[in-house]
């Protein structure tokens, strides 16, 4: 047992610990990340709120990319890290957990009240009534519209879309709402350069400010909008702890770091802390 994780273990065996995870909690279930250890390059602009709502073309290339990148997402599975992160909440240890991820694995996993900073990607709001569905009805309706489109499908991005040439999407036929009818569907994740609904930032912020100690899982803290969790914290006194492969903009802040595979890693702190609540009742 290393120094590191020693100090670990005695940073959340005290409880009132909030988690903040990010994109490195989920590549051991097979989604990758921009900026991990096993991360990959965006090879493309992120999707902005203002291009997807003004630019059909742009709304075409999104779904046609998502419709195919979905197939993966949809078949993740949690990981050692989520199911650890889930136990050492049913043993009381943790106050909250908030996320970056779009993928919904924590609650997969058996947490719960799970606050889920930029949105879910299994799920579809319309910007017109407001109305929510499921992505996998959405799936059903893409296929339905688009019989037979497929392309090679290299790699699956971080967001959950594929990269395709111009010519493999310009026939792609997005669907609109099926309750208004001709309503746009819209990701309820929020998009590159979109604000974060105020009422869940200032719950975020409420779970940081009342808690002992903060818990960094698999983010690189490089976008404020999870980084600004760990200043906050950082300027209240709050110990922060980091586990990542990597560097971090936060280890500056950090009174624990762990630059180790978050799978084995947030396993063995489970085991320590939380065994007799690991697994599901």
């Amino acid at each position: 047992m290393t120094d590191a994780f020693e100090a670990l273990t005695g940073l959340v065996a005290a409880g009132g610990v909030v988690v903040l995870s990010g994109a490195g909690l989920s590549t051991e279930s097979g989604i990758p990340d921009y900026r991990g250890a096993s991360g990959v390059a965006r090879r493309h602009t992120p999707m902005t709120l203002q291009e997807f709502t003004r630019d059909a073309a742009a709304r075409r290339r999104y779904w046609a990319r998502s419709h195919l990148g979905w197939r993966t997402i949809a078949r993740a599975a949690p990981n050692d890290g989520h199911r650890a992160v889930a136990g050492l909440q049913r043993a009381g240890l943790l106050d909250g957990i908030v996320t970056q991820n779009v993928d919904g694995l924590h609650t997969a996993a058996g947490a719960v009240g799970v606050v889920e900073l930029h949105g879910r990607l299994d799920e579809v709001t319309c910007v017109d009534c407001g109305n929510g569905t499921g992505r996998d009805e959405l799936h059903r309706r893409l296929t339905e519209a688009n019989p037979g489109f497929d392309a090679r499908v290299a790699r699956v991005n971080p967001d959950g879309d594929v990269d395709l040439p111009d010519e493999a999407v310009a026939g792609f036929r997005p669907v609109d709402c099926g309750v208004c009818g001709d309503g746009m569907l819209k990701p309820d994740v929020v998009f590159f350069g979109e604000t974060v609904p105020a009422p869940r930032v200032a719950r975020c912020f409420t779970l940081v400010e009342g808690a002992r100690a903060v818990l960094v899982l698999g983010s690189s803290l490089t976008v404020m909008s999870g980084r600004r969790f760990v200043l906050r914290a950082a300027k209240l006194g709050i110990p922060v702890g980091i586990v990542n492969q990597g560097a971090t903009r936060g280890d500056g802040y950090a009174a624990v770091r762990v630059d180790a595979p978050l799978g084995v890693t947030l396993t063995a702190l489970a085991a320590e802390l939380a065994a007799p609540a690991a697994a599901p009742v």
